[in-house]
C-alpha cells in the first residue's frame, strides 16, 4: 500500500479528475485507431489490443465516475466516507478485463487451427509503437498521482495499462513473425496475452476484495504504529490494534494502557499526542482511541 502525501481535498480531487480524465483520453484515441488497422489486417493479436483498449475505455469510464463519488464528504448515511467505491471500481475493472481474456482467448483458439495470412502487418506494427509511447506518457501521470494520493482506482487501471506495455510489445514480435510467413505466431502471441491479461484481472479483483472485506493494514505498517505508540513517554502498552483501508483513508483503533491513578484530562491529553503522532507519520490515518486504565 502506499503512503500518500498530504493534501487538500482540492489537490487530492484535481489530480484524480486529471488521472482519469488522462486514461479515457488515451484509450478512445487508441481504440480509433487499433480499429482501422485490424480491419485491414485481420490480426488476432491486434483484435486482442482493441479488445483490451475497449476494455481500458470500459475501466476508465467507471473510474471517472467511481472517482468522483469516492472524493464526496462523508454525510449521514456514510459516516466514514465513500472511499470504497475505488475498490468497487477496482472490482469492475477485473470483471472487464476478464471478459477481454476470455474474448481474446477464443479468437486465438481459432486462429491457431485456421490460420489466415495478414495484411497491412507493417502498419500495425506502426500503430503498437504509438500504442506504446501514449501508454508510457499516461503511465507517467497516474505513477505522479499514486504517489501522491495513493488511490485504489487509479492503482488498479495503472497495473492494467503496466501490462499494456507488454502486451502491445508481443504484438509488434507477432507481426513481424508473420510478415514472414509464420503465421501461427499471431494465434500463439494472442493466446499468451489472453493468459496475462486474466492474470491481472484476478490480481486486480484480488486487491479490491481485500479492501471491501476490511483486509488489515499490511504487517509492517502495523508494527511500526505500534512501536511508535509505545515509544511514547506516559504509554504502558497498546493492545486491540485494528486498522482498515477505505478509498485514502486509513482507519485504525487502539486501546492504550496508562497508569490508573492518572487524572482524565492527562489521559485524554496523552491519546491526543499519541494520535497526532499516527496522523504525522500517515497522513492519510484516522485514528480511534480508547484509554485503560492498568
Amino acid at each position: 500500500m502506499s503512503n500518500p502525501t498530504a493534501l487538500s481535498p482540492e489537490e487530492r480531487s484535481r489530480l484524480l479528475k486529471l488521472a482519469t480524465y488522462a486514461s479515457v483520453s488515451v484509450a478512445t484515441a487508441l481504440i480509433l485507431l487499433k480499429s482501422g488497422v485490424w480491419v485491414m489486417s485481420g490480426s488476432v493479436s491486434l483484435l486482442a489490443s482493441l479488445i483490451d483498449s475497449l476494455m481500458d475505455a470500459g475501466a476508465s469510464i467507471i473510474n471517472l465516475f467511481a472517482v468522483r463519488y469516492a472524493l464526496k464528504p462523508p454525510d449521514r448515511e456514510h459516516r466514514f466516507g465513500h472511499g470504497k467505491a475505488e475498490a468497487l471500481a477496482g472490482l469492475a475493472q477485473a470483471a472487464f478485463i476478464s471478459g477481454s481474456a476470455l474474448l481474446v482467448l477464443l479468437q486465438g483458439i481459432d486462429r491457431l487451427f485456421n490460420p489466415r495470412p495478414l495484411d497491412a502487418a507493417w502498419l500495425g506494427i506502426a500503430v503498437m509503437v504509438l500504442s506504446i509511447i501514449a501508454t508510457l506518457g499516461l503511465l507517467l501521470v497516474q505513477r505522479q498521482v499514486i504517489k501522491q494520493t495513493g488511490s485504489t482506482a487509479i492503482s488498479a487501471d495503472s497495473l492494467h495499462y503496466r501490462s499494456d506495455l507488454l502486451l502491445n510489445a508481443s504484438i509488434i514480435v507477432a507481426l513481424l513473425l508473420a510478415s514472414f510467413g509464420i503465421q501461427r505466431a499471431d494465434a500463439l502471441f494472442g493466446l499468451a496475452i489472453a493468459v496475462f491479461i486474466g492474470y491481472s484481472a484476478i490480481q486486480i479483483g484480488m486487491q479490491a476484495i481485500q479492501i471491501l472485506m476490511d483486509h488489515e493494514l499490511p504487517d509492517e505498517i502495523r508494527h511500526e504504529v505500534l512501536a511508535l505508540t509505545r515509544g511514547i513517554p506516559g504509554v504502558i502498552d497498546v493492545h486491540d490494534f485494528r486498522s482498515r483501508e477505505s478509498g485514502h483513508l486509513w482507519f485504525m483503533q487502539m486501546h492504550l494502557e496508562l497508569p490508573a491513578q492518572m487524572p482524565l484530562i492527562e489521559a485524554h491529553e496523552l491519546g491526543e499526542t499519541v494520535r497526532a503522532a499516527i496522523e504525522a507519520r500517515y497522513p492519510q490515518a484516522d485514528v480511534l482511541i480508547h484509554s485503560d486504565p492498568v
